[in-house]
């Protein structure tokens, strides 16, 4: 009911700008009438007003030579009369001849007493065609101008549907309008036969829901109107675009410390987003949420490094964002800040070595392997059997330790990014490690770094070792966990960020444990 009111309240608006535009259409025909009409009777009245003038001055000149004619008579008629008074003859008849030759010549002088014009003026008939073509139009609805699509609005869209607006500049009036689309794709080319279908909506209103479309892909749209006269031309193009789809966290490429919380996770599109948004909610301590505490905005790339307090645990999702509006939240990733939480770095690890499903451990296998099999990388280890722990890059304190058995022998520690990898742990100066020998008569320990060896006769063979590394103190310290002693401390003020290493020299498998808190000894 309620959209339908909806509905009824949008048909009512354009019944409203409809009557006003063909209000608009009569006036203006109404006035190009009237001045048709008024600029006939001006040019009749100049007519009129020329005709009377050129009346006028014939009659006036026609009146000029009946006084002419009048004053010579009267001349001649004088003359007569004073040669008829003399009373001498010889005189008299000296005079009357050419006196009587100029009354001869005058009487041959023929007067025109008919009028020069006639006292009627000419009455021709009015062309009022055109006016008549001005009536007879006002009946006729021209047919509508191009309209105008308007650029897309911010969250103007969902994964599947776009909402679509568009405008008349003119008084035209509309029956309804047609809106054309079509997805864009890269691939194709303008003039392709294999171009995308056109799709095609008839509406009423000057907006429109398209639905049923691809999420996070562009559309381009156009639209036409129509009357009882014809249809419009065509708008220009506009560009819109669906909501992105929904980010996946990349759980294995996920890292925390007690001060902060890297995530990573994949767009899930085809085309670009602008950005995406990071939303997190503390857990209290009875496992209840308050909703979303924080939100990152405006993450440009894939990952985020998110501030966190020590100590709690977190709800952390993810939406990618477009001018269209915010995909659905991602599943959310649980995150604690009570010690430092890594994974292996399954492409750096030697092709020998294999990785469990939780990405805790690593094994290292007796059989061969083929040279096929041994497929090989710039950043994969080819000499060592070793591989790095994506540790997050903050500076600060952090701990993890290492369980392996005492019948293989490995090598444990950091090293850095760009470490060699046709090399040793330990053998050069970009990695530190405590390395583990099985000699005929005992376990030998060492600590290697670039090159140089400090044999330490270790007692009690740690079977879990943990491993603490201190950024402001510069130190990375090596513990036998289960008797809560100290092994051996490296002081160097590390330059770049490090990365857990490990590596196991003969078979054998090797477990890290992190997201564990310190134990209070270790940073003393």
């Amino acid at each position: 009911m309620e959209n339908f009111a909806s509905h009824l309240e949008e048909i009512f608006l354009t019944v409203e700008e409809n009557f006003g535009r063909r209000e608009q259409h009569l006036e203006q025909h109404y006035n190009d009438v009237l001045q048709a009409l008024s600029q006939r009777c001006d040019d009749r009245s100049a007519g009129l007003e020329e005709e009377k003038k050129s009346k006028l001055e014939s009659l006036y000149n026609q009146l000029l030579a009946c006084g002419q004619a009048l004053d010579a008579s009267k001349e001649l008629i004088e003359a007569a009369q004073e040669i008829h008074r003399y009373q001498d003859k010889r005189i008299f008849l000296k005079a009357v001849m050419p006196a009587i030759r100029r009354i001869e010549d005058f009487a041959k002088e023929e007067t025109d007493f008919t009028l020069s014009t006639h006292l009627e003026f000419t009455t021709p008939l009015a062309d009022l065609s055109d006016v008549k073509t001005m009536m007879d139009s006002i009946n006729v609805v021209p047919a509508p101008s191009a309209p105008v699509i308007n650029p897309q609005m911010p969250n103007s869209a969902t994964q599947t549907s776009l909402r679509v607006c568009w405008s008349l500049f003119s008084d035209d009036t509309v029956e309804y309008y047609e809106l054309y689309y079509r997805p864009v794709l890269e691939d194709t080319l303008a003039d392709s036969t294999s171009a995308p279908h056109v799709s095609k909506v008839k509406v009423k209103e000057t907006h429109c829901t398209v639905i049923d479309l691809l999420p996070n892909a562009q559309y381009e749209l156009w639209v036409t109107a129509t009357n009882t006269t014809g249809i419009s031309p065509a708008s220009e193009k506009a560009l819109y675009m669906t909501v992105p789809s929904t980010p996946v966290i990349k759980l294995r490429e996920c890292s925390s410390c007690p001060e902060a919380a890297l995530v990573r996770w994949e767009s899930g599109n085809t085309n670009p987003v602008d950005s995406y948004t990071v939303e997190l909610s503390a857990i209290g301590t009875d496992s209840s949420t308050s909703g979303v505490t924080e939100s990152i905005v405006a993450v440009p790339t894939c990952q985020c490094l998110i501030q966190l307090q020590a100590g709690q645990r977190y709800l952390i999702s993810v939406k990618a964002v477009n001018i269209g509006g915010q995909s659905d939240r991602s599943e959310v990733l649980t995150i604690s800040t009570t010690g430092t939480l890594f994974y292996l770095m399954e492409e750096t690890a030697h092709p020998c070595l294999s990785m469990s499903e939780d990405g805790f451990t690593m094994f290292y296998g007796d059989e061969e392997l083929p040279i096929s099999a041994m497929a090989l990388d710039e950043n994969t280890f080819t000499r060592c059997v070793a591989v790095l722990g994506d540790l997050i890059p903050v500076r600060g304190r952090h701990y993890w330790e290492v369980e392996v058995d005492d019948g293989t022998e490995y090598r444990i520690g950091v090293a850095y990014e760009d470490t060699e990898r046709n090399s040793y742990l330990g053998a050069n100066n970009t990695s530190w490690c405590m390395m583990h020998i099985l000699s005929p008569s005992r376990h030998k320990y060492e600590f290697l770094h670039n090159g140089w060896s400090l044999d330490l006769r270790i007692t009690v063979n740690p079977v879990r070792i943990g491993v603490a590394l201190d950024y402001d103190r510069g130190t990375l310290s090596f513990f036998n966990v289960d008797l809560a002693q100290h092994l051996h401390t490296f002081n160097c003020h590390f330059q770049n960020y490090v990365y857990p290493c490990f590596s196991l020299d003969n078979p054998g498998a090797l477990t890290v444990h992190n997201g564990i808190e310190a134990p209070r000894y270790i940073f003393i």
